[in-house]
């Protein structure tokens, strides 16, 4: 999948930033019946921290279009956004200092209707700063966190346990990591010999059960629309972990 393609920054600002009456317009369902707010997913990755009290620093990797980070800066005094795609961080950064952005959303491919970023209340943009980065080889010199989070992000990296290693030098001693996953191994992303021999939740136990305590996990939906014919709804199991006190 090409993350710096016109179309995929177009379904990531409307996953992340559209309402849902944009988002839903001219489907052919009945969209009563879809899950409860998994079209607040940017929102809810960041709620199932269960961090209510303001923190100093908080990183987000994978941030796509940013709508998490935004979130994030409503309880950390300094949040940093990473993601590997350039065309995504353009787009954050752009939603971050308040020009007018405009994507389009798709009726079918063929047909597109433009629509503008309107920015999400109560962040404070002042705290944000995007970059772009690889999650497997992150810069030596971005410190400690009081919360990492990465959404959607594990099963698209070609070397997770990289990712994985790094993890506790990046979340201070009582701190907490939120991990979201659909779990979607794929050859294509993740080489076989790369990926988990069993279920995914195990293979994060087994990688940082030793610096981190487990604390919750549950499903959040999420819904990704293609085309007014073509939404994909899924599930990203959604781990709870926080940084025990240094031995």
């Amino acid at each position: 999948m090409n993350y710096e393609s016109e179309i995929l920054r177009d379904w990531y600002l409307l996953f992340h930033y559209g309402s849902p009456a944009e988002i839903l317009e001219g489907v052919g369902f009945d969209p009563s019946g879809l899950p409860p707010r998994c079209l607040d997913f940017p929102v809810t990755t960041v709620e199932a921290a269960g961090v209510t009290h303001e923190i100093g620093r908080a990183l987000d990797l994978g941030c796509a279009v940013g709508r998490s980070t935004l979130e994030l800066s409503k309880i950390a005094r300094e949040v940093i956004g990473i993601d590997f795609s350039a065309a995504f961080i353009e787009a954050a950064e752009a939603v971050r200092r308040g020009d007018t952005v405009t994507y389009h959303r798709y009726a079918e491919m063929h047909q597109r209707d433009p629509l503008v970023v309107s920015m999400p209340s109560g962040v404070a943009t002042d705290r944000v700063s995007y970059e772009t980065g690889d999650a497997m080889d992150l810069r030596g010199d971005l410190g400690a966190f009081d919360l990492v989070h990465a959404a959607n992000l594990l099963c698209r990296l070609p070397e997770p346990r990289r990712f994985l290693d790094r993890l506790p030098a990046l979340v201070n001693p009582g701190g907490h990591l939120v991990l979201a996953t659909p779990a979607t191994w794929m050859d294509a992303y993740t080489p076989r010999e790369n990926q988990p021999s069993g279920a995914t939740l195990d293979y994060l136990h087994e990688h940082l059960d030793g610096t981190f305590e487990f604390l919750s996990a549950t499903e959040l939906p999420f819904l990704i629309r293609e085309h007014r014919r073509k939404l994909q709804l899924s599930t990203s199991q959604t781990s709870v972990w926080k940084r025990r006190p240094e031995s």
